[in-house]
């Protein structure tokens, strides 16, 4: 996305095919966490759930333009932009007809480019340079996840803290490489998030290491824990940082967004001069 001429904001897809794991909590509140520091955030509800949008406070009646209608080209990314609740944070919603853009596609050329082609507009949009760019993807290796990640600079995996989780991340890795080499050759990992750590539970210290010991330090410093706060704030359209900033997640999720800034400022400093 980004070039010399015309830098772009930081793209990241929120993925994981394993559901559950805590994708849409991370887009809601790391978008949330970083607009509070200062960044400018643009959130891209892809799941047909629209769980993200929901969970910002995005009434139905106010998705006229979502998603989907940037998706089958009927209108452009600006026209689908909302302000939500949260200063410096908008959100293009998400619509139940999302679910069927697969098929609805599945013979247009280019399909799996509509949305790296749609972020294109945001560079003609007045007042609004957002420096990043969240994609909350679904659960399952779709159209969407891949028009998610051929979009996208980087991938930032959150990873429960369970049994299973090394086996859906060797999933997703390997989907990685599979767009990176068909799709999107600058792909890459932007890093994974530990969540829903409960300290009680030895199993979340085991997998931390076993993850920490895999991935080195492409795993963030920063563990979500297991918050109950985090988890009653969707039902009350508002991002935990803004339902309670005191509780525990809400803590963890500022902390991230400042390791996530901080690694992005290391990583702009550390590539050649133009």
């Amino acid at each position: 996305m980004s070039d010399s001429a015309a830098p772009g904001p930081r793209i990241l897809a929120i993925a994981n095919q394993k559901g559950g794991v805590g994708k849409t909590t991370t887009a809601i509140n790391l978008a949330t966490a970083l607009a509070a520091v200062g960044e400018k955030v643009l959130i891209l509800d892809a799941d047909p759930q629209g769980n993200a949008s929901t969970g910002l406070g995005v009434p139905r009646a106010k998705r006229v333009v979502t998603l989907y209608d940037v998706l089958v080209g009927e209108q452009p990314i600006a026209k689908a932009i909302v302000p939500t609740s949260v200063p410096g944070l908008d959100i293009v919603p998400s619509d139940p007809d999302l679910s069927g853009v697969e098929i609805e596609l599945s013979a247009a050329p280019g399909r799996s480019y509509r949305l790296r082609n749609a972020i294109q507009g945001l560079r003609a949009i007045e007042g609004r340079p957002y420096s990043y760019v969240l994609i909350d993807c679904p659960p399952s290796l779709n159209l969407l996840t891949v028009n998610a990640m051929t979009a996208a600079d980087a991938v930032l995996a959150p990873l429960q803290c369970e049994f299973f989780a090394l086996e859906g991340l060797s999933q997703l890795m390997r989907t990685i490489e599979l767009v990176k080499s068909s799709l999107n050759p600058r792909l890459e990992l932007q890093g994974l998030v530990l969540t829903m750590y409960d300290r009680r539970n030895s199993l979340s210290d085991q997998v931390e290491a076993d993850v920490r010991g895999h991935f080195g330090d492409k795993v963030y410093d920063t563990v979500i824990p297991r918050n109950v706060r985090v988890s009653e704030a969707p039902s009350f359209g508002k991002p935990a940082l803004i339902y309670d900033i005191k509780c525990a997640g809400s803590q963890a999720y500022m902390k991230l967004a400042r390791e996530v800034v901080t690694r992005e400022r290391a990583r702009l400093a550390a590539q050649p001069a133009a």
